[in-house]
């Protein structure tokens, strides 16, 4: 490998990322159900408060469109992952295979770049690569295991299951509460679905917690509110 060979850095990878991976897309996926769940919901009562069948058709239609394709998005962003980290698993046993000197002084190179002195780095990699050195050069460069890599199947899975959850929510408050109260629970209910998420998604990158909660309230009330317009617009003017 040469010195431009990409890091952990530039190509996403990390060692908690394939671990995290599903809970990364269940916690997207919410946040998504429960944006697109309220809009649809919200414009469609705008236009009539009162006509539940079409609230909930247009619910029920939303959500099945939407949870397929979040776990289809999810499905083929992270199988391109792991399709890239087999690519950086092959290359990197071709590399161990064919030239094992230079792979050990550039494993040597990457623990001397964390700080070791060189008599260190070389004794920490000789004892690393003595078990398995594939193991040893994947972890320090690139943070990802031959056996653990990203699995697609649990992404989609996670993100469609809570995507189903978030719209959920929405939708029950449009057709379980009185005709005047729609609108208004259901923001509620969306704004504090989109405070937690915007925590979860803090906790989850150990950032702070109040901008992820900022900025996901602001963007859900931002849609919640157009999509009402809209559906106000349409009730006037079919009115």
């Amino acid at each position: 490998m040469t010195s431009d060979t990409p890091t952990p850095e530039t190509i996403g990878f990390g060692g908690l990322g394939a671990r995290l991976n599903w809970l990364r897309a269940g916690v997207l996926g919410a946040n998504d159900g429960l944006v697109s769940g309220s809009g649809i919901c919200i414009g469609v009562a705008a236009a009539n408060p009162t006509n539940t069948p079409a609230i909930l058709t247009a619910g029920v239609a939303g959500l099945l469109a939407g949870a397929c394709a979040m776990a289809m998005g999810e499905y083929v962003s992270v199988s391109s992952q792991r399709d890239s980290e087999k690519a950086l698993i092959a290359k990197e046993r071709h590399d161990l295979t064919n030239t094992p000197t230079e792979e050990f002084d550039e494993l040597v190179s990457v623990y001397q770049g964390q700080g070791l002195t060189e008599s260190t780095a070389r004794l920490v990699v000789k004892e690393l690569t003595a078990h398995d050195p594939l193991a040893a050069h994947l972890r320090a460069e690139y943070g990802i295991h031959q056996n653990e890599l990203t699995n697609p199947w649990h992404a989609a899975a996670a993100s469609a299951i809570a995507f189903t959850t978030g719209f959920v929510l929405p939708l029950l408050a449009m057709v379980l509460i009185p005709a005047t109260l729609r609108i208004p629970i259901t923001v509620a209910i969306c704004v504090i679905g989109l405070y937690a998420t915007g925590w979860v998604s803090a906790f989850i990158s150990n950032s702070a917690k109040h901008h992820p909660i900022i900025r996901n309230v602001l963007g859900g009330s931002a849609a919640m509110a157009l999509t009402w317009f809209i559906g106000h617009l349409f009730g006037v003017v079919a009115g």
